[in-house]
């Protein structure tokens, strides 16, 4: 497999996807809201905090970080559930990027405020799926101009970093 046949995103790019059509092209496009943001913040010092004993942020191949590594699976740490298919998407993602390379492993999402694991398996339907994620991110990646609003936010908009650039 050569590096040019993989996907060049990242998996917070996929969650964007799954999260907000908007959000994902303002990002991929070097608008970043994030490094104010007291969420992110917050959820940076939950995984900073979490499995300490673990080495974390694993870079692999400058383009997917993964939280840790650990018994022959990949982890990622998240701060509540509450946005769960896009974690997933997300972890789905970082082993549909590994697959591509010949490396088969499955994942977990941690909840450690919830105390809550979820192993997430790459399956042939979510293979699928996370094909036709990067399909779709492809479309919306070469827009000329960011997705418009939706008529009315969704009740996660409040708390997004980029909520007072949507709706501000």
């Amino acid at each position: 497999m050569f590096d040019a046949e993989l996907p060049a995103y990242g998996g917070l790019q996929v969650s964007y996807y799954t999260v907000c059509k908007r959000k994902l092209w303002l990002f991929s496009h070097g608008i970043s809201m994030e490094s104010e943001n007291e969420n992110v913040k917050l959820g940076k010092l939950l995984h900073e905090d979490s499995y300490e004993r673990k080495a974390k942020d694993i870079l692999i191949d400058n383009k997917i970080r993964v939280d840790f590594i650990d018994g022959g699976s990949i982890h990622e740490v998240k701060k509540s559930s509450r946005l769960e298919e896009a974690s997933e998407n997300q972890i789905l993602y970082y082993l549909y990027y590994l697959s591509l390379k010949g490396v088969f492993v499955d994942g977990e999402l941690h909840y450690p405020k919830e105390n809550r694991v979820k192993k997430v398996t790459l399956d042939e339907d979510a293979r699928e799926k996370i094909e036709s994620i990067i399909s779709h991110i492809d479309e919306i990646l070469k827009m000329p101009s960011p997705p418009s609003l939706d008529s009315e936010s969704k009740p996660y908009c409040r708390k997004c970093a980029y909520y007072d650039f949507c709706y501000g």
